[in-house]
């Protein structure tokens, strides 16, 4: 091809865009000035007018710009039928190239006459397309076959049209930016090329017929592997020759002969349709160009898709086939934790935070197909999502409307997905020229499962890596590696973490299993859990960190703090109340648990209620578990009390004083999602609640009933997005077990911070804490001084009570310095260790369990102290304090032997994981607790049946 004619063929391409371009927005103006009724033919008549001008064009040009006439034919689910009409005789119908030219090039690449290599050669092409045109032909031994001859300088010409379309879709992305083509013509000019060795493609065609186990004998029914498709064999090939076995075959587009052979046309789109998903998700190699002229039905009952071209074909890793595995699965359940962690492994990064419109595209992507009929109906709803999500964007980005139509959320687009993409619209486009309905979820949902539990479901048996490789700390954390293989290979862990500390030291730091049943990632020890009520302990210890720091006082009515607290006769509720589950709210805001359950994602609503209810019983008399209230209650108090965020307190008393940032979370921030675990149910277990009766010390909305109820809905619910960034203090906490266990260790050292955790990878504290929020700074005299004039003296130790505490919130409201900044003494005399509390550590310990000089805050005989829940050992004395959560994750710490335990859980049971890790740690060091915390059942009575113990919920 010459220099001339290529810049004429470049400027008949470009003349004929920009035409196009400026016949439609012409309309859109005429349109403003055009009745209703005549709207429709103003538009039809432009439709009819430009897809005549692209199909004479691509006539003319032939080469790539085929490819994108097939292409377009295909979309009958989004384009005008005009367009439909005119630009489907492309999937196979061109101009035939000159028989003496097809001769040529056999001779050429074959070396033979065409009278010497076939008895018989039929000089009509079955089909004529972009790249090549194919005839029917029997060899000399007798066998059919059909030969693909490739246009002579067709190379040159799809080289120099590969660079056109990409100069136009540069300028369209400039024109208009919302329709931004640039990574699926780069990924295009990357693949198109291979199409042009047909060595390559019959290598790609033996590969796929391999994979799905083609069976071509008709006679002989399905395949092995469930998909019943038919692909024809290769006999020769050359790079610009390839000879094919013959398959009679009905084409997809002749309806009629399709009608008259008595096709069932949705049995064979769903096939073709399976065919595909195998491809993708099993094989993780496909054929990437689906159009019907790559397809035939074979004439022959039962009648059998039967594939064809498979030129173009993309190749996909492992890492890659299960990304899109999850996108898809992630899609279909509605999980927004597990569609951008399947964004962040396949490489796709977004500019900002817009989760609701990731899974609105996503869902796009992977919705059921619609008729030819309801093109015009589907246009208009995409058009409409459109313009939502800019219009999210544009409140997001404080955007214009001229800057946001420039604005490209996508930060960086893999070029794998791209062809993933293209394929699923050519199948949706199929569906609708076929006038069938394709429910995509359904269909392509056992081939995404099986990618994923491929590799999930091994049991530790059968899988090395089970447990994550990190060294082994204690000859107890040996045995407890070996409990946990057990416990695995009777499907009884889905993912786990275990960390222990002893004397300030770790001595297990164990992480095992995958991180959701469609996620088959490894746990890693930075591997986030939800942990719900765990994070009463949390929220506790921050409301502890408060009363130390002189901010306010165990005794001090609520209302005092939180003024509009007061209303419906609460102003006699006090801080030890809430502490203790004394409070009278126990059934506050239980409505929030049915239909009002998105009020639980608006934090100032759900104070607002809370200070608006009132008490079920007189507070200070009957201790029944506050269930959902209490994180509420008590974050309503840290923040009146303190006058910052929740948040802003968490990583100031918590956080970055225990060096733990990243890893523990209240309500978890975008850019984290590819550590989280996602939930499931253990449904055996679970259902043993049924045996339990009422239970006392639970409130009448939270017994046993309620409790089966709610747990089956849990993993759905905790699993979405929206509730994982809620900030719920009493049953939204994320963390890592050795975040949670290194909180514990440092309480019963009464707030002495343990040495650095840094035994496994990454290192604990290594993680950015997001959000950051700044933290009050002390001035160069007072880090001299090491005092601070916001300070006050510990309320853990006797000193007289604040005079301003019996305002109405004022006085609390001063600035608190963070606890990493201060060191201490501990109660040996060390200088400069660095706690997070105080006081003394007896009256920690005490004030925490609600014993001792605190014994008259809290009920002597309940099983909460003050904000925790108290540890007694077998004798029933108090030996130590904690906090577990539905479903089984746990953390405390026992005082006088100096050791803490957290272990998190995914899969959600009574308890019964968490006591059998518990009772072999425990028995091994020596430890002696209750037979509460370490047996599921106490032992059975004369009628013999063992009597089921309270569940690990609180």
């Amino acid at each position: 091809m010459g220099w001339g004619s290529i810049y004429k063929r470049r400027l008949k391409v470009f003349s004929a865009a920009l035409l196009i371009y400026l016949d439609y927005k012409a309309v859109q103006q005429r349109e403003k000035w055009t009745r209703q009724s005549k709207q429709a033919a103003l538009w039809e008549r432009c439709h009819e007018r430009n897809a005549n001008r692209v199909l004479r064009l691509i006539i003319k040009l032939e080469g790539l710009w085929v490819k994108l006439g097939q292409y377009l034919s295909t979309r009958a689910d989004v384009l005008p039928d005009a367009y439909i009409a005119l630009l489907k005789q492309l999937q196979d119908s061109l101009p035939p190239r000159p028989l003496k030219e097809v001769y040529h090039t056999i001779e050429r690449e074959l070396g033979k006459s065409v009278e010497e290599l076939f008895s018989e050669f039929n000089e009509s092409p079955l089909a004529t397309a972009s790249i090549a045109q194919v005839h029917r032909a029997t060899l000399t031994d007798g066998q059919e076959v059909v030969v693909k001859v490739q246009h002579e300088g067709i190379k040159y010409v799809i080289l120099e049209d590969l660079k056109n379309a990409k100069s136009i879709v540069d300028w369209i992305a400039w024109a208009e930016p919302q329709y931004d083509f640039k990574p699926m013509i780069d990924e295009w000019c990357k693949e198109a090329p291979k199409e042009l060795d047909f060595n390559h493609e019959a290598e790609n065609t033996r590969k796929v017929s391999k994979n799905l186990g083609c069976n071509n004998d008709e006679s002989k029914g399905a395949s092995s592997n469930g998909v019943d498709v038919l692909i024809p064999g290769v006999i020769q090939s050359t790079e610009k020759v390839l000879i094919l076995e013959y398959m009679d075959g009905i084409r997809m587009n002749d309806l009629e002969a399709l009608v008259s052979f008595g096709v069932d046309k949705q049995r064979i789109v769903e096939e073709i349709t399976r065919a595909y998903a195998h491809q993708i998700y099993i094989d993780g190699f496909f054929n990437g160009d689906p159009h019907p002229g790559n397809f035939l039905v074979s004439k022959k009952a039962p009648h059998r898709p039967i594939l064809l071209d498979f030129g173009l074909t993309k190749s996909l890793s492992f890492a890659m086939k299960q990304a899109l595995a999850k996108m898809f699965l992630a899609s279909a359940e509605g999980d927004h934790v597990a569609l951008l962690s399947a964004f962040a492994e396949m490489g796709l990064k977004l500019r900002l935070d817009i989760p609701e419109q990731a899974m609105e595209v996503t869902t796009v992507f992977f919705r059921t197909s619609t008729r030819t009929n309801e093109a015009v109906q589907t246009m208009k709803s995409l058009a409409d999502q459109r313009t939502r999500n800019l219009k999210v964007i544009q409140e997001k980005m404080k955007l214009n409307e001229k800057e946001v139509k420039r604005f490209n959320p996508v930060d960086a687009f893999p070029g794998d997905i791209v062809i993933f993409t293209r394929v699923l619209n050519l199948l949706r486009g199929l569906s609708s020229s076929m006038d069938v309905r394709i429910v995509y979820l359904d269909i392509m949902r056992p081939f995404a499962e099986h990618v994923l539990q491929g590799n999930m479901y091994k049991a530790p048996s059968e899988n090395h890596q089970w447990i994550h490789d990190t060294p082994i700390h204690s000859s107890v954390e040996g045995k407890l590696r070996q409990l946990l293989v057990d416990l695995g290979n009777n499907d009884k862990i889905l993912g786990v973490q275990v960390c222990a500390y002893k004397d300030g030291k770790v001595i297990i730091d164990t992480s095992a299993g995958v991180l959701g049943k469609y996620d088959p990632r490894p746990v890693q020890p930075d591997s986030l859990f939800p942990v719900f009520s765990v994070t009463k302990g949390i929220t506790a210890g921050m409301l502890h960190w408060l009363v130390d720091k002189g901010k306010l006082k165990f005794e001090e009515n609520v209302a005092n703090i939180w003024p509009e607290f007061s209303s419906n006769g609460k102003d006699g509720i006090k801080v030890n109340h809430v502490l203790n589950h004394t409070s009278g709210l126990h059934n506050a805001l239980a409505d929030l648990r049915g239909e009002d359950a998105v009020v639980m994602y608006d934090w100032d609503e759900c104070l607002r209620r809370l200070a608006a209810s009132s008490t079920d019983t007189v507070p200070g008399q009957s201790q029944l578990y506050h269930y959902l209230s209490f994180g509420w209650l008590c974050g309503g108090i840290i923040e009146h009390a303190s006058g910052k965020k929740f948040q802003e307190i968490l990583e100031e008393a918590l956080i970055h004083p225990l060096n733990i940032e990243g890893e523990l979370y209240i309500g978890v921030p975008p850019g984290i999602e590819s550590r989280l675990a996602t939930l499931t149910l253990d449904r055996d277990d679970i259902g043993l609640i049924t045996r339990l009766s009422t239970r006392t010390d639970l409130p009448s909305t939270f017994q046993p009933e309620n409790i089966l109820e709610m747990i089956s809905t849990l993993p759905a619910m905790f699993n979405m997005l929206n509730t994982r960034r809620a900030i719920i203090p009493a049953a939204n906490g994320h963390c890592s077990a050795r975040a949670l266990a290194r909180y514990y260790a440092a309480l019963g050292d009464g707030g002495v911070v343990p040495p650095p955790h840094s035994s496994s990878k990454p290192k604990l504290g290594s993680h950015v804490h997001i959000p950051k929020f700044p933290s009050t700074k002390a001035s160069k005299k007072q880090q001299k001084t090491g005092k601070s004039k916001y300070l006050k003296p510990s309320l853990y130790q006797k000193i007289p009570d604040n005079p301003g505490g019996s305002g109405h919130g004022s006085p609390h409201r001063i600035d608190i310095p963070t606890g990493s900044d201060s060191s201490c003494s501990n109660s040996d005399g060390d200088e400069n260790v660095r706690k997070i509390f105080s006081g003394k550590e007896k009256s920690l310990h005490e004030a925490f369990m609600g014993a001792g000089e605190f014994g008259g805050l809290a009920q002597e005989s309940g099983d909460f102290g003050l904000g925790f829940r108290r540890i007694r050992s077998k004798d029933g004395s108090l030996i130590g304090f904690g906090h577990s959560g539905m479903g089984g994750s746990t953390g405390f710490c026992v005082i006088k032997d100096r050791f803490s335990i957290a272990v998190t859980l995914n899969k959600m049971s009574f308890g019964a994981v968490t006591r059998s890790i518990l009772q072999l740690v425990c028995s091994e060091l020596g430890i002696l607790l209750s037979d509460e915390l370490v047996a599921s059942f106490q032992p059975a009575e004369s009628s013999g049946e063992p009597i089921l113990r309270k569940p690990l919920i609180n």
